[in-house]
């Protein structure tokens, strides 16, 4: 299997060496020359120009960021061949996914999330979302899942519009929220020193906040403006915000208590297992203790 990388960020690199670790023979393309050449003297790959490494490759993994993809799908337009297998990482999937059946129209496509980091080891207990959008798509997305399960990996199949409803969930409202957190804690001059008093809850927040602030920009804006449903999220947390802090300026500890009381039972008829987050939130930060 010859697989060509289009991308020397991070997760292009990533996947770099681990096609390489299963026997694939790689060629990685980015816009930045003198990074390809550490890179094939490193990894022991070959280099080339974006066109250049589609045309010889039986897969193509796109991981350019989501602001500069469509720019390299076109460039590579007119180097497919006819059932080339074309995929994307990106973290959202209704726009790349339109973008490589806009221009990509005799390649075999299909929309991929691998859920998770550079810091990964491998896929092995890793979530990993395929998003076919027809018949031709969801055979090739199947075979592919098969191939995922048997390293490990916990493959789900879903339409693009699914996923980037469930990701306006699990990527942009914690980024939101986490944002919103650092702007608010770095305004407090007692911020530095809150942090060697903190608490399990304060340290979860806290660690949310910095992490988030850590992450890349372009990412993060484009996960933002490119989730359709996600404007609406974030408008109903402020609405339940604001409400929150309405009984709090009110001193009503009835209604805070009640609305507490509510809130648990509506956790306990979605999901009776929610009384363990505790207990994990305490394991996940027990582990960073020094």
């Amino acid at each position: 299997m010859r697989t060509a990388i289009l991308g020397a960020g991070k997760m292009g690199v990533w996947f770099a060496k681990y096609c390489k670790s299963k026997g694939d023979t790689v060629v990685i393309a980015d816009r930045n020359h003198t990074k390809l050449e550490i890179l094939k003297t490193e990894l022991d790959i070959e280099i080339a120009n974006f066109p250049a490494a589609v045309k010889g490759a039986d897969r193509v993994l796109i991981c350019v960021s989501i602001s500069s993809f469509e720019e390299i799908v076109k460039k590579i337009s007119s180097a497919i061949h006819k059932d080339q297998v074309i995929m994307d990482i990106c973290s959202i999937k209704e726009y790349p996914v339109n973008v490589m059946h806009q221009y990509l129209k005799d390649a075999l496509v299909l929309g991929t999330h691998p859920v998770f980091g550079p810091g990964s080891t491998g896929v092995k207990h890793k979530a990993y979302v395929l998003t076919p959008t027809n018949p031709r798509e969801a055979a090739y997305a199947e075979e592919f899942k098969n191939w995922l399960e048997k390293e490990g990996a916990h493959v789900f199949i879903m339409s693009p519009q699914k996923h980037d409803e469930l990701m306006s969930l699990i990527l942009g409202l914690p980024h939101f929220i986490g944002l919103v957190a650092c702007e608010t804690l770095l305004s407090r001059p007692s911020f530095l020193e809150s942090k060697k008093l903190a608490g399990t809850t304060y340290r979860m927040l806290f660690t949310l906040a910095e992490a988030t602030a850590q992450e890349t920009p372009d990412l993060y804006a484009n996960v933002q403006t490119k989730l359709s449903d996600l404007g609406n999220l974030e408008e109903s947390f402020i609405k339940n915000a604001q409400e929150w802090l309405h009984l709090i300026k009110k001193k009503d500890s009835e209604a805070i208590i009640s609305r507490m009381n509510r809130l648990k039972t509506k956790l306990i008829e979605v999901d009776d297992d929610y009384s363990k987050s505790y207990e994990i939130m305490y394991k996940m930060l027990e582990s960073t203790e020094e």
